[in-house]
Parts: structure tokens; sequence; C-alpha cells
């Protein structure tokens, strides 16, 4: 099953993000304090501000009807759970929507609206290993709104155009249908929900966001640990993006940021409770999205991305006839021969696992063509439209039938 953002989503996606451009906001370079900080007792946003909300919100009404949401309500309801634990009563009172929604996007990034609307990359959340990681990265982006950095660094930006046709040309070189999203995004004036803030105001993030899921009970050094795990994944891909968590810099900066934070902790209480760390239950609601983002990958031709997700779904279902299959998939896209023996071996696998699942016999069928085994192509792409007769590829299938009866 592919699971992809359909190109023609992404584009619809262009005009859904840039209508937040065309309010604009002004040139101010006024400081802003924190939204915690007000003399009423309650949060007021200041008039541009507002109309960034507002714009905000309806970008969140056109995402949701345009097909670029990771269609999972459990897991959706999961993540906004974790986010209600950790969030400051005051960005209730605000009339802040502190509202998690996935991207089926492979790429290692979160985004977070003016109104506090947190956007995360399917590709990221496979990455993570524990709901305390989890926390991390919500609190980092719920800090960003709390400080307002949207409209602080909106009224820092002196050329608005100079600074689209910058980021434009940043993601231009980029594969796939993606970049017209990210040249969206950065029509709004939001293009360092990308590809990062300044310095200081990540720096403020970081430990307003720690701060955060510490006072919800999570485990601190699962921060480190979330980026250190990413920056391995960022070398292994060796394919530069002009995504916040997909740039080594940038992961360096997080990594020596949190160690510096974590250094400055007191020591825990001796009698106090174990802080949470959330593993097992991340891992069971986050099964499927590991899979399907695994998929992602392979069909975006990251195959040791794809693997790495896969053996780590296997490592604790190792009976997951899909997992199995995928993997096969994997090996022989990739096309070496010692990646066909693998290939050979993890179709057979998914077969024995689930006799009644159709793609590993068309993926065998596929390999056997290839390696000029006619009969054995022939039986195992007959065993597929057996088992699969509505498939939408039936006509391919039978055209390479055909073929191979010859």
């Amino acid at each position: 099953m592919q699971v992809v953002v359909p190109e023609g989503h992404v584009w619809a996606l262009l005009g859904i993000l840039a209508v937040l451009a065309a309010g604009g906001v002004g040139c101010q370079t006024v400081d802003l304090p924190s939204m915690a900080v007000s003399p009423s007792g309650r949060f007021v946003p200041e008039e541009d501000e507002r109309r960034l909300w507002n714009r905000a919100r309806e970008v969140q009404d056109r995402i949701q009807r345009s097909g670029a949401l990771y269609g999972d309500p459990a897991l959706t309801e999961y993540l906004n759970t974790v986010a209600r634990r950790m969030a400051p009563a005051f960005m209730a009172q605000a009339d802040l929507s502190v509202e998690v929604r996935i991207l089926k996007n492979p790429s290692l990034n979160a985004f977070t609206l003016p109104n506090g609307a947190i956007y995360i990359h399917s590709g990221l959340l496979a990455r993570m290993e524990n709901e305390a990681q989890l926390a991390t990265l919500l609190g980092h982006e719920m800090a960003h709104v709390i400080h307002r950095h949207p409209v602080r660094h909106l009224r820092d930006l002196e050329n608005k155009t100079g600074a689209l046709a910058t980021f434009g040309a940043l993601v231009a070189p980029l594969a796939g249908g993606f970049g017209p999203l990210l040249y969206a995004v950065g029509a709004l004036g939001m293009a360092a929900a990308v590809t990062g803030y300044a310095q200081e105001m990540e720096t403020e993030a970081d430990r307003e966001g720690l701060a955060m899921m510490m006072t919800a009970g999570y485990d601190p050094q699962e921060a480190t640990k979330l980026f250190l795990y990413l920056k391995e994944w960022v070398q292994e891909e060796k394919k530069p993006e002009p995504f916040f968590f997909s740039s080594h810099p940038r992961l360096a900066e997080r990594i020596e940021s949190y160690q510096a934070l974590l250094g400055g902790l007191p020591p825990a209480p001796p009698r106090s409770p174990p802080p949470r760390v959330g593993e097992e239950e991340f891992r069971a609601r986050t099964h499927g999205l590991l899979l399907d983002n695994a998929e992602m990958d392979l069909y975006a031709g990251r195959f040791l991305q794809a693997r790495r997700s896969l053996h780590a779904v296997l490592a604790r279902r190792p009976r997951d006839a899909r997992a199995h299959y995928s993997l096969a998939e994997s090996y022989r896209r990739q096309g070496g021969t010692e990646e066909r023996v693998e290939a050979f071996r993890f179709y057979q696998a998914a077969i024995a696992l689930d006799a009644g699942f159709a793609d590993p016999h068309r993926g065998l069928g596929v390999l056997y063509h290839q390696e000029g085994k006619a009969a054995e192509a022939a039986r195992a792409l007959e065993r597929y439209l057996e088992l699969a007769p509505e498939a939408v590829d039936r006509a391919h299938v039978r055209s390479l039938l055909e073929e191979v009866r010859k």
C-alpha cells in the first residue's frame, strides 16, 4: 500500500496556506512578552496577532479537507491527550487551539501555526521511541506559540518578498511533491516554522518546552535522546532537506542546548515517583503509522530508512506479514544481487505467515521474471490474481503474465 501525499493535494495546500500571506503584518521590531505575562491575568493578542490567528483557523479547516492528513483518529486523539496534559491553562483562556494533527510526509519535521495548532510529519513521529520524546517535541512547539515567536519573526522581516524568494530557492531542488507545501508555508511568513527560528528563540523553546514536559511528569533525559536518535537518521540519510529536524546543524544545536539544560537540573527528590517514559503505550499506538511511513520511505527510494523502521517493527512483532512484505519490497527495489536474495526470503516469510496475503505473490512473480524463471513467475502472478481479482493493477499483472508465458 502506497501512503503518500498526492501531488494534487500538495498543490491544494499551496492555496490553503498562502491565505495567511494576504493579511500581512507590520514590520515592527518591538519585543513581545510571553503569553503568561499579562497584567489583567488573561492574555489578549495584539491586532496583527489576532488577524494571524484567524487566518490560521481558516488554514486548519481547509487542511482538514485537503487529504494531506494521516487518517488515524485513535492515534491523533492520543497525541492530543499528551498535548493537553502539558498545555498551560492560559493557552485555553487565550482562545488557542492546542490541537495536534499528523501530515502524511516521511520527512523529519513539525511546525506550529500561530494559533497553537501543531502539525507533525509522519516521518518524525515514526522515528520517536516513546511518549517522553513526543512530549519533548510538543513542549518545544508549544513554547514557540507561548513566547509568540511567529509574530515576533514576522515583525522582524524587513523585506518579506526577499525572504520568500530566498525560501523558494531553498526548497526548489526538493524531489517529489513536497516543495510546493514548503513554499506555501514560506508564503505565510512562517518559513522559520520549517527551517527553524533564530537561535535565541529556539533555545527559549528548548528551555520552556523542557519545563513543560517535566511539569507533566515526563523524564527529561529523553529530550536529548530524541535529538541524538534523529541525528543518526540524518547522518544515514545523507540527503539535505530544508526541514528543521532534518538539519544536522540544527540537531547539533538542540543536543547542546538540552545537554546544558539537563546539566543545570537539581537532583530528583529521593522518594519521588519515577518520571514517565511511556514506551510501551507509544509503540502500541504508533505501530500502524510506523508501517505506513516505512512504505512512504520505500516509495521515495529511502530503502535504508524504510528497512530500519521495518526491522524495528519485527523486533516487537516478528509475525507481522506486512512488515515482511515491505522489507522484501525494499530489497527488490534496490536491485542488487544480495538484495534479491533477501527479497525472496522476506516474500516467502510473508506468505508463510499469511497465505491469503496477495501482494507478496506479485512481488515474487516480478522477482522470478527478473531472474528469468518463467514458470515460477507465472505461478506466483496467477496466485496473486486469484487472491486479488479486483486489484487496481490487475491489467498490468495480466500483461506481465502473458509476457512470462510466451
